[in-house]
């Protein structure tokens, strides 16, 4: 894989501008609401705007920290409330550049599960199908320039299980949906009890009866597993495991999920003592990590770059476009995805796939939106340097 930065986004972007077959996306099944705030700091004033907010999750912390044996009153200020979920936010990145995706998930409005919530307006335009089984979850996004704290409320999505989407879609009609996709993504596994239940309701009463694509592929992602207890995660990957004997399986995590799955299945990552980059270090975790679960694909994300490895031998890193001070983060991890998930089906190789996600995130936190294959070919090829 080439090391240059610019070569790799100028050969994404060249190969991404290219008339492709339609990628077919279907993804499921998770939704929320999600309101991003800023936590103040200091009032000038009671003017809505008029304030200074905490820049930083050391300095919440420490705020929080101080309140101990007394208390503390934080006034949280709601910048913005939109559709968020990783299925959602994930399937809007697809959707945006192109792909044609149905979306099965908890989207529906609390008093008709047959209609989809309103806030949901502008992704369901960017699907060819959107399709509610269940009210969404709610999260409370804090966002700091280094980071966000996500306060989830998952209650909503338990209610999605293999049994409810069979009921509220009939066997057969999913067996169809599923024949015409390419991609197939299933994300939210963290938050969303029922996700164990959906794998494997693929392995015994989908992908069984399906006609073979070899270009069709999988997604995972767990969100942040750091809440899951090590019999979980071990549990999770052993199914994971079973997927890949039907489709061919992509993991993507970010780095401190990465480091705790290699914990759980035994295999050493991130040796500090040699004071190995993180290009250095996360490719080869990538590495170890798909040889011991045997996954076609390992691909790790984190704000500087990202770094993949496949079951073909190929690994790299990829330098992102690092920003400062993001317009948005919530959903950024979630674009990466998206972005890499698209490349991937569109046929580009793994070093293009590092190119074409961090591309689709940079662009993401810069615009607070999805970008298009527009957006993202322009983005690529005037690759901002990282700060």
């Amino acid at each position: 894989m080439s090391d240059n930065r610019t070569d790799l986004a100028n050969q994404a972007a060249t190969a991404i501008e290219q008339e492709m077959p339609l990628i077919h996306a279907l993804v499921g099944f998770d939704g929320f609401i999600d309101s991003i705030i800023h936590v103040v700091n200091q009032r000038h004033s009671m003017a809505p705007d008029d304030y200074d907010r905490i820049k930083t999750i050391p300095e919440f912390a420490a705020r929080c920290g101080a309140a101990a044996n007394k208390s503390a009153n934080l006034e949280m200020v709601v910048k913005d409330v939109r559709f968020g979920g990783n299925g959602p936010l994930l399937s809007s990145a697809l959707g945006s550049l192109g792909a044609s995706v149905t979306y099965i998930g908890a989207v529906a409005l609390q008093t008709d599960w047959n209609r989809v919530d309103p806030i949901y307006k502008p992704f369901v335009e960017r699907c060819d199908r959107v399709i509610p089984i269940c009210p969404p979850g709610l999260t409370d996004a804090l966002e700091f320039e280094d980071g966000k704290i996500m306060l989830g409320k998952p209650e909503n999505v338990q209610r999605v299980t293999w049994d409810l989407i069979k009921q509220t879609l009939g066997l057969e009609t999913l067996i169809e949906m599923f024949q015409k996709a390419t991609l197939i993504s299933v994300v939210n596994w963290t938050l969303v009890a029922g996700v164990e239940g959906i794998w494997e309701g693929l392995c015994d009463d989908i992908f069984p009866k399906l006609t073979p694509k070899p270009s069709r592929r999988l997604f995972l992602d767990l969100s942040d597993p750091a809440k899951r207890t090590d019999a979980d995660i071990a549990r999770a990957m052993e199914l994971i495991k079973q997927l890949q004997k039907h489709i061919p399986v992509t993991l993507g995590l970010n780095l401190a999920e990465s480091g705790r799955i290699a914990k759980v299945i035994g295999v050493e990552v991130y040796d500090d003592e040699h004071n190995q980059t993180l290009a250095a270090m996360v490719p080869q975790a990538a590495t170890r990590i798909v040889e011991k679960l045997g996954l076609s694909c390992i691909v790790i994300h984190q704000h500087t770059g990202a770094g993949a490895s496949d079951d073909q031998g190929d690994s790299g890193w990829f330098a992102g476009p690092y920003t400062r001070k993001p317009r948005i983060s919530t959903g950024a991890g979630d674009h990466f995805g998206g972005g890499f998930s698209f490349a991937q089906s569109t046929g580009l190789n793994l070093g293009q796939c590092l190119a074409a996600a961090c591309g689709v995130a940079g662009a993401y936190v810069r615009d607070a939106q999805s970008p298009s294959k527009e957006r993202l070919i322009e983005f690529l090829r005037d690759l901002p340097a990282p700060e």
